[in-house]
């Protein structure tokens, strides 16, 4: 038994209270895997006295290291130390996770280990490293506060080395602050209550946590920068210590036992190493090259040395086939992947194992994926090693916040920034993302502009899908189903989030209440509906210019049923080849020459009325001249795929445009198509001979043949007139039209 006392101070009067404090709370419950409602099969491998034993950062590896990833102690209360830790944690699990030990959430909680620093870490400094905290963490070592760092999904570190004990074990304490969604801090898709597309909340440690001995002059980073075209990568490597000023930097690049280039430049200055000939990482070759980079002091010996590697590769945008379009390495690949949200069912932000981490990606490559798009995660950089290493590129998001204030916007500009800092050296990174849809979304242009500064080595999303602001590489729209992609004359057009097929498997789900975008009822009509969204990628590829699109998704998550494979990794709900299949379609982009524009671009004049015009009013003779005039396209602003520069809002339209196809030779005639958007059932009729119908509505503009009649009414270098008729029959409404000739 212990008695404690409570001070009160009312009214400058102190009283005392002393109270006596259960036996059951200095209790210490030993580490247990719990059991989260489904566990992947690598939860099973997780041994507490080797968790995740991996180099935690292979792009900046010391031969020298100390894994403290492992059992530690845990407590949950409030903001003063705990005086007795009552439970055990694997650390790096977040507390939610089954792998974990503790699977509850608390926003205040502490951590203790104690360690030994090893004998032939003597004369060394020492560093103390975090994969990544969430979200205020402040570090204790031996009773002492080293620092804080605030920011959940960047990796910090602490030179340790004059609060180290000279021999014996060290304490190491670590205190978190976590207020998910409830503060204003980039949490991604957390949130303290889960339901429709957010899910468990991360608290604390959930990346590795390790120790390294380093010379008082030591790299701290290194930035590779390729560059295809000069056949160089540029090399920054940023130096502390007292000797950083007269230090040289040296870099070997290696492509296995050969040495392909070497070059040397100052600390904390860029240098280039010559890359003759480079081999191209793509995701058909992901080709790496080692690197070794080392600093010197004035005598010429080597004070301190990382292993790295890197790829050559460029990503860029540039016009083809009349289309802005994405580009690696200088040609036009169609990327198309999964999201991936990066959730596990047993360790939440934290894959079990290594294993379980590249198997994902290795799934996706199976899928016949080259891209996926991270979504509102950050992830240890061993996943990104693998993307690299087995050819996977990658749309980052930033993570959403809540973005609130000043000290919202401070806290979502310095996570943005370390992300691009800290992951910046993977070759797979092709994209950054700066909101998702208009989740707190603020400042674009700034934003989007500044990220261009940080890495204009690759293209940067202003925001994917809803609130465009014109400005970026990429210009993204969600549409799941169908899916369609937006327009624009001077950046990529993608479509960021579309499918979202659901099916159920039995034994397999997080709950019995689920949801999807779209419903299966088996693995053949899984197959059929998949087949039938990429067959409209395909033609968005093919038709209108499109560069890239991401499928929803990957995994299931929890409540979220939509994914092509179960939440546990355990069934493919489609047959891998299958969908590897659908999704391997070669862009062979037809061409067209436009004879009458589409107001799409630009407005084009029509004459039009709501009213109806009477018999006869599709002919050529007919007198329109008492009709409206004005810009196409015509219907409702909020019309999916459409282009409205001319209010219709009534149950039909009335369209006539005159205009001359210019001389038309027997073939271009058989080629030609009509370029329509409409919404609903519409008819065109050229020189009053019905030529196109329709019915339905469609969110895309799409090409369509003329018909028999349509192709033997036009007049070829004269006077012609296009009349179109559109019924709106529900919902949103549009109509806009033009004439092509394929060539």
């Amino acid at each position: 038994m212990v008695i404690s006392a409570l001070i009160l101070l009312v009214s400058n009067t102190v009283f005392m209270t002393t109270w006596i404090l259960p036996s059951e709370f200095f209790t210490t419950y030993p580490w247990g895997m719990k059991a989260a409602p489904l566990m992947t099969r690598w939860a099973a491998d997780v041994d507490p006295a080797n968790v995740l034993p991996e180099y935690p950062r292979p792009q900046m590896a010391r031969e020298d290291w100390l894994n403290l990833n492992g059992v530690w102690q845990f407590a949950i209360v409030g903001y003063a130390p705990p005086i007795h830790y009552q439970y055990n944690i694997l650390v790096p699990f977040p507390m939610e996770s089954a792998i974990s030990g503790i699977m509850s959430h608390s926003e205040r909680v502490w951590y203790r280990r104690t360690f030994t620093v090893p004998a032939a870490w003597a004369g060394n400094s020492v560093i103390l490293h975090f994969g990544a905290v969430d979200w205020e963490s402040e570090v204790f070592i031996n009773g002492a506060s080293v620092g804080i760092h605030r920011g959940g999904y960047d990796r910090f570190e602490f030179d340790i080395t004059r609060y180290l004990r000279d021999e014996g074990e060290n304490e190491l304490v670590v205190r978190v602050y976590d207020p998910t969604d409830a503060g204003f801090q980039p949490m991604g898709k957390q949130s303290l209550w889960p339901s429709g597309t957010f899910y468990t909340a991360v608290t604390g440690i959930w990346q590795t946590v390790w120790l390294e001995p380093v010379n008082g002059t030591r790299i701290t980073d290194v930035k590779l920068v390729p560059d295809i075209d000069n056949e160089c990568l540029n090399v920054t490597a940023f130096v502390s210590g007292v000797g950083a000023s007269t230090a040289t930097v040296n870099a070997t690049a290696r492509d296995g036992g050969t040495v392909v280039g070497v070059g040397a430049g100052g600390a904390n200055a860029t240098f280039s190493v010559p890359v003759p000939a480079p081999q191209l990482w793509s995701p058909s070759s992901p080709f790496l090259y080692d690197l070794n980079i080392s600093v010197a002091n004035l005598a010429g010996d080597t004070i301190d040395a990382i292993t790295s590697y890197f790829g050559m590769r460029k990503v860029s945008l540039g016009v083809r086939d009349g289309y802005h379009k994405i580009l690696l390495n200088d040609n036009f690949t169609f990327q198309i992947g999964p999201l991936d949200q990066g959730y596990w069912p047993d360790g939440v932000y934290t894959a079990p194992t290594d294993e379980a981490l590249r198997w994902d990606v290795e799934a996706m490559k199976s899928l016949g994926f080259n891209m996926a798009r991270k979504h509102m995660k950050v992830e240890p950089d061993r996943w990104y090693y693998w993307c690299d290493k087995l050819g996977l590129l990658v749309w980052q998001d930033m993570p959403f916040g809540q973005n609130t204030g000043e000290e919202g916007h401070a806290a979502f500009e310095l996570e943005l920034r370390r992300m691009i800092e800290c992951r910046g050296n993977h070759p797979s990174i092709a994209t950054w993302v700066v909101f998702n849809e208009g989740w707190g979304q603020y400042d674009t242009i700034r934003l989007t502009g500044w990220v261009k500064e940080l890495d204009p080595s690759r293209i940067v999303s202003c925001a994917s899908g809803w609130v465009d602001f014109e400005v970026g590489d990429v210009k993204d729209l969600h549409q799941y189903s169908p899916p369609t992609c937006p327009v624009s004359t001077s950046r990529a057009v993608v479509n960021g989030e579309f499918g979202g097929i659901g099916m159920h498997i039995e034994g397999h789900t997080w709950t019995d209440e689920s949801w999807a975008y779209i419903r299966a009822d088996n693995q053949t009509h899984y197959h059929e509906r998949y087949g039938q969204l990429l067959s409209q990628i395909e033609y968005l590829a093919e038709h209108a210019g499109m560069s890239a699109a991401v499928y929803t998704q990957i995994t299931d998550i929890e409540q979220e049923q939509n994914g092509l494979v179960t939440y546990d990794r355990a069934v493919f709900k489609g047959d891998p080849a299958n969908i590897s299949a659908a999704n391997q379609f070669s862009v062979e982009p037809v061409l067209y020459r436009a004879i009458m524009s589409t107001s799409q671009l630009e407005g084009q004049l029509w004459n039009y009325t709501t009213s109806s015009p009477g018999a006869g009013w599709q002919n050529l003779s007919f007198d329109g001249s008492g009709w409206s005039s004005g810009p196409g396209g015509f219907g409702t602003w909020f019309t999916l795929g459409s282009v409205v520069r001319t209010t219709w809002d009534s149950p039909d339209i009335w369209l006539r445009k005159a205009f001359n196809p210019g001389p038309l030779n027997a073939t271009e005639i058989e080629n030609l198509v009509f370029r329509v958007q409409h919404d609903d059932g519409v008819e065109v009729y050229i020189n009053g001979i019905l030529a196109f119908s329709a019915t339905g509505y469609i969110t895309m503009y799409k090409n369509f043949d003329f018909n028999a009649g349509g192709k033997a009414a036009i007049v070829p270098d004269g006077h012609n007139v296009v009349a179109v008729h559109c019924h709106q029959d529900w919902g949103g409404q549009s109509i806009d039209i033009g004439i092509n000739v394929r060539i």
